[in-house]
């Protein structure tokens, strides 16, 4: 794990930066690939990233203040300036942005709803990665041989301690969604309502997301006994699940 990965005389290129970078482009060319395979505007696929990725970096940052209010309170511009972001307010933050940006187009929201949510499991991949580089999002000490020590010189997470390595860990989750979201979208292509891909994508993130937070060690706001990201992960897929059925009840409504 390595904060800065080089350095051009001054100018310092961090591994966190770097990777989030990554995972946007990648995310944004698979996403034109299969908006040309699917028949959807490859130029309304760059809007929305653009779009949804502003309004997802500020979304994950307002989170992050609000997780994080009492230290905003003592130092505001030092939380403004950290490298914190909450994952689900960027997903919140996004969604919000690419449903305003379909409506006022007259786009299909649900179509490209489905089109983009493997590139996010993709990019979120990468930006674990970066994770993992920085050291923040770390896990809990450890005794098993599955784990990793950080320098003492990290800025987040405790040197020379093993740790379970939930940022990869959370990566290996998130490329693996994307994978499955992938296959699910061509091989039942014919069988699939709008939305179902997108809804798929908020359960398997939401149990992912529950379930990970369980092993790590850094402070992300509580909500009782749960961490903030379980208390929305568990909306996240109750969301999903009423939405899909919903869409079945309609259905059968229409054709009864």
């Amino acid at each position: 794990m390595r904060e800065t990965l080089f350095t051009i005389g001054s100018f310092k290129v961090h591994g966190y930066g770097t990777l989030i970078a990554i995972g946007f482009i990648v995310a944004m060319l698979v996403a034109e690939y299969r908006a040309k395979k699917n028949g959807l505007k490859e130029e309304a696929v760059v809007d929305i990233a653009i779009i949804a990725g502003v309004c997802g970096f500020l979304g994950a940052k307002i989170l992050y203040v609000i997780v994080s209010f009492d230290e905003f309170l003592k130092q505001p511009l030092a939380v403004l300036g950290s490298s914190g972001f909450v994952v689900y307010g960027g997903i919140i933050g996004g969604v919000a942005a690419a449903y305003i940006y379909c409506r006022i187009k007259k786009l299909n929201f649900l179509d490209y709803f489905d089109l983009v949510m493997p590139e996010i499991a993709i990019a979120q991949g990468f930006g674990r990665i970066g994770c993992f580089l920085a050291g923040c999002c770390y896990g809990r000490e450890t005794d098993s041989w599955f784990s990793v020590m950080f320098p003492d010189d990290c800025n987040f997470a405790p040197g020379s301690v093993p740790l379970i390595p939930t940022q990869l860990l959370s990566s290996a989750g998130d490329f693996l969604i994307a994978v499955i979201l992938i296959i699910v979208a061509v091989k039942l292509k014919n069988k699939l309502q709008s939305g179902n891909i997108g809804e798929l994508y908020m359960v398997l993130y939401g149990i992912g997301r529950f379930v990970i937070e369980f092993f790590r060690n850094d402070y992300r706001g509580a909500v009782g006994f749960m961490s903030t990201s379980q208390f929305i992960s568990i909306f996240i897929i109750a969301f999903a699940v009423v939405l899909y059925f919903v869409k079945v009840f309609c259905i059968f409504f229409r054709l009864s």
